[in-house]
Order: C-alpha cells, then sequence, then structure tokens
C-alpha cells in the first residue's frame, strides 16, 4: 500500500461527517470540534487531493461529482475501521476472544438462549458472533470457527456434527381449523409459505407424504425462517420450519404441528473450524461445550419422540 496517498483519518472523518450533513455546523456539533476547524481539514484534504470536494453556495455547501463518488468510496472503508476498532476493543477485560460466524436463526433461536451459560463456564472467554451465510475461506476472514448448515463440506476446514435438523409442517391452530386440514394432500389447495434458501422443500415433503401435486413451489418467499415464523403464526399460510427453532411457538400454542411426516432428505448442522491451524483454548472449550449442548438437545428431542 502506498501509504503516502492516505490521508489523515482525521480529515477523512471530518469529510464525511460534513458530507453526510451537508453542514459544516452539524458536523463540528457532532465531532465536538468547532466550525472552523472542520472547514480547515476539509480544505487540507481538497488541497491534499488536489480536487474540490464541495461547492459553497450562498450558506450551504454541496457536493461535487468529486465529492460524491469519493464520499461512496470512503464511506466503506471508514466504517470497516470502526467495525474492526470495536472488534478490538472487544478483547478488553478477556483473556482469549473467539469470533464465530452463524447463521441468523440458528444464533438468535438455538445459540442465544444458551450462551449465558457458557460465560458462566468460562468467565474469562469472550465472544464475538458475526452472521455469514454461506462457506468462506478461513484465511480470509477473521474467524476460529463458524456454525454451518447442510453436508459436512467446507474446504480447508473440520465439520463436527451438532445434531440432524428435523423440519416439519406448522401453522397456527386458527389456519388449520378454518381450511380444515385433515390430510397433507389438503396443504396442496392452501397457502404455503416458501423459505428462498431452501426451494424444494415443500416439494421434498409432498413427496415423503406420498403425495402428488403441480403446487409445490407456490407461495409467499421469505428470506429468513423468523419471518416465516412469524407470518404462520399470523395465520398466513403453512410452513416447514425447522422444530427446534419454534419449541416455544409450538409450547405456547401459537403454533401446531400439522402432520408426523418428515421430509425425505434431512440435513444437518455442524461447527466448523480451520484445518491444520492450532486450537486456541477458548476455541476448544466452546467447541467442547457446543458439542454438550447439542448431545443434550438431542437427547431431549428423543424423550418427546412416541414410545
Amino acid at each position: 500500500m502506498k501509504r503516502a496517498f492516505v490521508p489523515p483519518a482525521d480529515t477523512l472523518i471530518a469529510f464525511e461527517c460534513a458530507a453526510r450533513h451537508l453542514s459544516f455546523t452539524r458536523a463540528a456539533e457532532e465531532l465536538h470540534l468547532t466550525q472552523g476547524a472542520v472547514s480547515k481539514q476539509v480544505r487540507h484534504l481538497e488541497d491534499r487531493l488536489g480536487v474540490e470536494l464541495f461547492r459553497r453556495v450562498r450558506q450551504r455547501i454541496v457536493l461535487t461529482d468529486a465529492g460524491r463518488l469519493y464520499l461512496h468510496d470512503i464511506r466503506g472503508a471508514l466504517e470497516q475501521m470502526t467495525a474492526a476498532t470495536r472488534q478490538v476493543m472487544s478483547y478488553a477485560g478477556s483473556a482469549d476472544v473467539l469470533n464465530l460466524a452463524v447463521l441468523p436463526t440458528f444464533g438468535t433461536r438455538w445459540l442465544a438462549p444458551r450462551i449465558a451459560d457458557f460465560a458462566r463456564r468460562y468467565p474469562d472467554a469472550g465472544l464475538n458472533l458475526s452472521v455469514r451465510l454461506q462457506p468462506f475461506d478461513f484465511d480470509e476472514e477473521p474467524f476460529d470457527g463458524a456454525i454451518h448448515h447442510g453436508d459436512p463440506v467446507w474446504a480447508g476446514a473440520i465439520a463436527e456434527k451438532l445434531f440432524d435438523e428435523e423440519v416439519i409442517p406448522v401453522a397456527s391452530r386458527a389456519f388449520r381449523d378454518r381450511h380444515n386440514i385433515r390430510t397433507p394432500k389438503d396443504l396442496t389447495r392452501v397457502p404455503r409459505l416458501q423459505l428462498a434458501t431452501r426451494p424444494l422443500a415443500w416439494r421434498q415433503w409432498f413427496d415423503s407424504a406420498g403425495v402428488e401435486t403441480d403446487t409445490a413451489f407456490q407461495g409467499a418467499r421469505f428470506e429468513q425462517f423468523v419471518m416465516i415464523t412469524e407470518a404462520a403464526i399470523h395465520h398466513a399460510g403453512a410452513a416447514l420450519i425447522p422444530r427446534f427453532f419454534i419449541e416455544q411457538e409450538m409450547a405456547s400454542g401459537r403454533l401446531v404441528r400439522l402432520f408426523d411426516i418428515a421430509p425425505g432428505h434431512e440435513t444437518a448442522y455442524f461447527f466448523v473450524y480451520p484445518e491444520g491451524r492450532t486450537m486456541r483454548p477458548v476455541v476448544a472449550a466452546f467447541r467442547k461445550w457446543l458439542a454438550e449442548e447439542a448431545r443434550s438437545a438431542r437427547t431431549d428431542r428423543e424423550s418427546m419422540l412416541p414410545g
């Protein structure tokens, strides 16, 4: 990197703030500086770049074309610097920090309710959770491990199975009764909710139920299970959702299981970590704790099965 071309951070921050507000005065208030100091930093930046970033029009400022382009390009860099700084600050007070990539619904509905137990057992461990939807290269991302759904395939990583995923058909009780759902075939004629990342889910479920239909792919599509869950609770349609995501909703009666039929192709959740990298103590501790929690979840699930 040619660092001589990189302007000082304070001038970039002053420019971004002034550009966001289109006001040196409001930028000064946000940055706890004087209006003159912000204006001076922006002038220094313009002199360094040799480009006018703002036009002064009467009592206000507007971005030039170059200013708009520069703002677009540096905003992402400033956000990355802010995120990196916050992450480093999270190490304060912790003997070791685990950086983990998780799937959003898994993190919200399964991991988050249990994480206090990990903190209690390992009080000196820090934990940073970030969302990743797809496998990535551990050499290019700052993660020690990840939660993965699907098959145990992740380039350059070891995948350890946590538990199988049992996807079940559910709906609100009112939706079930209003549409008189009594057999699996009845689901071919009612609104069904689809997950965009699992377009074959209903097709596979109907195949498992022995139901022939040309409508398996019809229905409103959603990006995440949490959205489908809320839609199903509010009577929008029948949904296929992993059971462990909706245990509370089923216990409270907000959702009911429609049939005891599971899709023919079950997938699983895995904890993955980089192959060939020395495992730090905090990673080993989390791996051990996670395996225990997954084993407990499997035992609870099996105890609920009919004898």
